[in-house]
């Protein structure tokens, strides 16, 4: 399951985040507040602290963000 929150995670990056992504072109300074971005902060809570507590720490995360 981790792996695969993990996988999903890249592919938003890759793909979808407007700080890294393809679509960082329509944000030139970027869309995330944070110094490390929403998306990269929730990826690293859940390799660290597991699925449940990382998913909640990113949600809070993202819920405080712009």
């Amino acid at each position: 399951m981790k792996k695969l929150l993990v996988s999903i995670i890249d592919f938003y990056q890759a793909f979808l985040s407007f700080d890294k992504g393809v679509l960082a072109i329509f944000a030139p300074g970027g869309a995330c507040r944070y110094e490390v971005s929403c998306s990269e902060y929730a990826k690293r809570m859940i390799v660290k602290h597991g699925v449940v507590q990382g998913v909640k720490m990113g949600a809070q995360r993202i819920w405080s963000c712009r």
